[in-house]
């Protein structure tokens, strides 16, 4: 199922896919409206509106080339748009939302229509006769094709519109932020538990066991690991296995990829089957990996922040949209490490936690927004935000460490005393909610 999942993420984030059925379902449909025209009294159609279908061999031929023509070239004009598009994104905000402007059906729905057009006009053309034997002209095709050229024209108005949105910081933020939470949706659905599986430390493995590793085959990042192949490999060997990797995560050839205990001599097969649970290639996705999400609107905020640049309403939107996502994430059971079967332990996962994305989320940014007071009040709020969504005391300590870090930065890099003392109003007002049971928490 992941390597499905992975498969159709690949194949709708490229700018080929869309394009191909478009372009297949136009040169179908004008085989269908060619093979429909002895259907149809032409004659009489003709007689009827003479305007639209009344074109003779010469002057269908001439409309389909212009046709052709035309929108072959509107869709260079779009194409070149479209590569400005990338180029101004990827050095305005970061190369990482690249793949969200590839993956963007609105943009491939246009370059296939354009393409699709053109070869319409082209099968169509091939089919049109002159002369006094074996005359035929389509001329149902020939109406279709004008029609067809409208819709392109709506396509292309659409397109330059749609691009123009596209490009906006708070475009862009808005869609990595709606894919991770998606991704946290199907990854995370349950709310979380908050009593412990009894007995879980009793089938932790002890400090003495003997650990063999695995040796990865490729290098590249970790897009997703099938989690159900790693626990039935280790129950048909009766083995506990622990990866070494977590989703996201970087692995050179040659490096363990996981360990094995109570297996006396891995063989090849088995570092082969083993390899066979993860999906490795040179790029992270959001498919398993919510951090990577998280990851590009940090990147955002970061270029926001930086000297360059300096535009501290998009970093203030980027730390709106984390706030969103890990407010989302908060209540959600995470998945936790130890793998079992009928209480016996098979498999140690490696993994995203709810610590772990709140500092991939909240660190960088602050550390990057010394001195800037709109950016460090936000996440104040923003602390205090989620703390309304997390019902965990551990949860609730974290966000109160990030408040106390987010105070300390303001000390020390916010020089203004006025500036400071709203700082420490905002933290005042906000400090109770942050704060665990039995610390006024009500």
């Amino acid at each position: 199922m992941n390597r499905l999942r992975l498969l159709w993420d690949s194949l709708r984030s490229s700018l080929w896919f869309l394009p191909t059925l478009l372009v297949l379902g136009a040169v179908l449909l004008a085989l269908f409206v060619i093979g429909a025209e002895p259907w149809f009294d032409s004659n009489k159609f003709e007689e009827k509106w003479p305007r639209l279908l009344g074109a003779g061999a010469a002057g269908a031929r001439t409309m389909l080339s212009v046709i052709a023509g035309s929108i072959i070239t509107v869709a260079g004009v779009g194409f070149s748009i479209m590569i400005v598009a990338l180029t101004l994104a990827s050095s305005q905000y970061t190369p990482r939302v690249l793949r969200n402007f590839m993956r963007d059906k609105g943009n491939q729905s246009v370059l296939g229509v354009f393409l699709g057009v053109f070869a319409y006009c082209l099968v169509v053309l091939r089919t049109i006769h002159g002369g006094d034997e074996g005359a035929f002209v389509p001329s149902f095709a020939v109406f279709v094709a004008v029609v067809l050229a409208f819709v392109a024209i709506g396509f292309f108005i659409f397109f330059i519109h749609h691009i123009a949105s596209a490009l906006q910081a708070s475009s862009i933020i808005e869609a990595a932020a709606r894919e991770t939470i998606h991704a946290i949706d199907r990854m995370f659905p349950t709310e979380l538990v908050q009593a412990a599986s009894p007995g879980l430390a009793a089938r932790t493995p002890t400090a003495d066991q003997q650990w063999q590793g695995m040796a990865a085959r490729h290098t590249g990042y970790i897009q997703s690991v099938d989690s159900d192949a790693l626990l039935r490999l280790a129950r048909e060997w009766n083995v506990i296995i622990r990866m070494e990797l977590g989703v996201g995560e970087f692995v050179v050839e040659g490096a363990p990829l996981v360990s094995i205990a109570g297996k006396a001599s891995p063989a090849d097969e088995t570092e082969l089957e083993l390899n066979g649970a993860y999906s490795i290639a040179s790029h992270r996705t959001t498919v398993q990996d919510v951090g990577y999400g998280v990851r590009q609107i940090v990147d955002i905020a970061l270029k926001g922040l930086s000297p360059g640049i300096n535009d501290t309403t998009t970093a203030v939107n980027c730390v709106d949209y984390l706030i969103a996502i890990l407010a989302r994430l908060a209540p959600r059971q995470i998945e936790t490490p130890f793998r079992l079967h009928e209480g016996q332990l098979y498999a140690i996962a490696r993994g995203a936690t709810f610590r772990s994305l709140l500092d991939e989320a909240f660190h960088q940014i602050r550390q990057n927004a010394e001195g800037n007071v709109a950016v460090l009040v936000r996440l104040l709020e923003g602390l205090n935000i989620i703390a309304g969504f997390a019902h965990d005391d551990e949860r609730r300590q974290a966000l109160q460490l990030h408040s106390d870090l987010v105070l300390e930065t303001a000390e020390r890099s916010v020089s203004s005393p006025h500036d400071r003392a709203a700082i420490q109003r905002v933290s005042r007002r906000l400090m109770p909610t942050t704060r665990g049971p039995g610390e006024g928490d009500r």
